[in-house]
């Protein structure tokens, strides 16, 4: 659950739809969810996991056990894919569940619908060719990351890195032909819509969740009117981080800044804190267990969000969730999230001015910081907790399988002229 925001959007949905009587079936690969009792089974597909350990240059391990094993076809893509510098896994893994669901169909397995969550490999489109319909969730699409991996290059060889890295020729085309594409704010519907050309009309908004019950703010925990907290990579330029350590030079010296993040010498957070002399005010915690998270936002006099693109802004919402009050940039889908909750200041990216005065505003003013964070509360819960998510995705689910009763076998897809057809029969 805790591996990543597609591990916890997986269990915590699959929880919720169970919760409304849905019956669930996981089909997942490695790094495997903790338990799911909620579910009927869960599949666990194998994956050697070549990628992650040529990424790692952990050579030998792509190699342990059984040096046949790699030879299998779609291990030996996986294994030359990585190889190459492409990402394999999207697509190894569409067949790996194609294959699996069709076994457990041949055995009387039956199921109504099929939610991918953010793979959209070509195996998606055999299960839809079974009759099956198709939804898929994209919290932003690859494009975005590509954007970012570009700004980090410093020469064309990492740029050709980064250009053949990223599957986005094939996530566009399956997504063009899916049932329904569901994400998590108005920016990323518009994202999607331009940058794999979907149909706006089959795209869905139904936000993303949280864990309102763990993400909640605790009169106990003292708030400290002096730290403001960051929750973001240095490395990925996305989170603007940088811009963040520019402000805090523009910032009374009493303050400081407490960043999440890795704690390795070589995260450039530290560097830029150097020169720029702010090194002392700097206190960054390297990897934390979810509760110590929570303390954190609990703790902090507000949180800070500079990113230069957020799908849906996490960290500004599990921040609101505790009643901490945010300052966050005009950059994706923040300004959305905050109008949502009304639970802070939204300042233009990229002008470390600009965050620096928010902040300081804010900081001298720990009345309204007090209000506006009981207030914001209210409207997390009420809005984007799990069991709200699950209701709007189980709507959409529902609106799926009525459009496939009412129409013919042979229906038009997503796809860019709008005049391709994929096999749909009716379950």
């Amino acid at each position: 659950m805790e591996c990543g925001g597609q591990g916890v959007y997986l269990w915590f949905l699959a929880r919720e739809l169970a919760r409304l009587g849905i019956e669930v079936d996981v089909f997942v690969g490695p790094p495997y969810p903790d338990p799911m009792p909620f579910a009927r089974r869960t599949h666990a597909l194998p994956n050697r996991q070549f990628w992650g350990h040529w990424f790692n240059r952990d050579y030998r391990a792509m190699l342990d056990g059984s040096p046949w094993m790699a030879m299998s076809p779609l291990n030996f893509y996986e294994l030359g894919s990585s190889r190459l510098g492409f990402l394999p896994e999207p697509f190894a893994f569409s067949v790996r569940a194609f294959k699996s669901l069709v076994a457990e169909i041949r055995a009387g397995t039956r199921w109504d619908l099929v939610h991918d969550v953010q793979c959209l490999g070509y195996g998606l489109l055999g299960i839809r060719a079974l009759g099956i319909p198709v939804v898929t969730t994209i919290h932003h699409p690859l494009t975005v990351d590509r954007r970012a991996s570009f700004a980090r290059d410093t020469n064309f060889q990492e740029a050709i890195g980064s250009m053949q890295f990223y599957p986005i020729g094939m996530q566009s085309f399956v997504a063009r032909r899916l049932d329904r594409v569901l994400t998590s704010s108005e920016s990323s519907a518009i994202r999607i819509a331009e940058d794999f050309r979907v149909q706006p009309g089959r795209v869905r908004n139904v936000w993303n969740g949280l864990d309102t019950d763990l993400y909640s703010p605790d009169p106990n925990v003292a708030r400290d009117s002096h730290e403001i907290l960051c929750v973001g990579r240095a490395n990925d330029p996305n989170k603007g981080v940088r811009t963040l350590i520019d402000a805090l030079v523009r910032l009374p010296e009493s303050i400081h800044l407490t960043l999440v993040d890795d704690d390795h010498p070589s995260n450039p957070v530290f560097s830029w804190a150097r020169r720029r002399g702010v090194s002392e005010r700097l206190n960054v915690t390297g990897r934390v267990p979810t509760q110590e998270l929570v303390r954190l936002y609990r703790r902090a006099a507000l949180v800070v969000v500079p990113s230069r693109y957020e799908g849906f802004g996490l960290p500004a919402v599990e921040a609101m969730a505790c009643g901490t009050p945010v300052v966050a940039t005009d950059a994706g889908a923040l300004p959305e999230v905050l109008r949502l909750a009304d639970g802070g200041v939204i300042v233009p990216r990229d002008q470390p001015q600009a965050l620096a005065s928010a902040v300081a505003g804010m900081l001298k003013n720990p009345e309204w910081r007090a209000a506006r964070g009981e207030k914001t509360r209210q409207r997390i819960e009420n809005t984007l907790s799990w069991k709200q998510i699950a209701k709007r995705t189980a709507d959409v689910y529902a609106e799926v399988l009525e459009e496939r009763r009412g129409r013919p076998a042979n229906t038009t897809t997503s796809d860019t002229e709008g005049n391709h057809r994929a096999n749909a029969s009716s379950d």
